[in-house]
Order: C-alpha cells, then sequence, then structure tokens
C-alpha cells in the first residue's frame, strides 16, 4: 500500500476518477452535438422567420452555437488527452492539474494557478 501525501491527493487521479471523467465528458460530447443539431434543424427550418426576427436574436442563436462548438472542441481535446495519456497534465508549467478542480471541469487544460494567471492576462 502506498502513501499519499495531501498534495499528492488533491492531484493523483484514480482509475475510478478517470472512467467517471471519461463518463462525463462523453455525457457533454453528446449534449453539445445535440445541441448543435438542434441549433442547425431551427435555422434551416425557419428561413422564412428569420427574416421577421430581429438582429438580435440572431446574434444570439449565433453566439451560442459558437460557445457550443468551443466547449464541444475543448471535451473532444480532453477525450484525446485521455488516450494519449496526457489528461490531467497544465498546457503551460506542465504539472498536474488539480483532482478537485479536474473533478469539476473535466475539460480543463490548466491548473488553477496557471488559468488564474491566463484570466488575468486578458
Amino acid at each position: 500500500m502506498t502513501h499519499q501525501t495531501i498534495g499528492e491527493r488533491d492531484t493523483v487521479l484514480t482509475p475510478e476518477d478517470l472512467a467517471a471523467l471519461r463518463e462525463n465528458l462523453h455525457e457533454q460530447r453528446l449534449f453539445r452535438q445535440e445541441q448543435l443539431r438542434q441549433f442547425a434543424v431551427h435555422s434551416s427550418d425557419r428561413a422564412d422567420d428569420r427574416r421577421r426576427t430581429d438582429a438580435a436574436r440572431i446574434e444570439v442563436g449565433v453566439k451560442l452555437a459558437a460557445s457550443a462548438r468551443m466547449v464541444l472542441a475543448d471535451v473532444e481535446a480532453a477525450l484525446a488527452r485521455m488516450d494519449s495519456g496526457q489528461y490531467g497534465t497544465c498546457h503551460l508549467c506542465r504539472r498536474a492539474v488539480e483532482r478537485h478542480r479536474l473533478l469539476i471541469v473535466p475539460q480543463a487544460r490548466y491548473c488553477g494557478r496557471c488559468q488564474q494567471v491566463r484570466e488575468a492576462g486578458r
């Protein structure tokens, strides 16, 4: 039996964690794919309605679809990192992404510290 320090427990993902995270990411992927299908159906079915709809509504739909595509890309990238064995490693500092962070945001690319630095730089 190995003994982990508290710091290690914060970063080490168990096989059960990885299985649950993979399932969560697959569910997110299915949800976003369905969401994008719905956007496509509504935009093509309502070509006549679109002329009557104000520009702000169209802009919101376009932004929602773009956001769904970005999240879908993040989810697919996280699944690819899982498949390649690189999941859970920060893209900037190369340290482990905190376990609790991945359990909340399974597609996270950055550890908490690097994410804060990125957000502060915006």
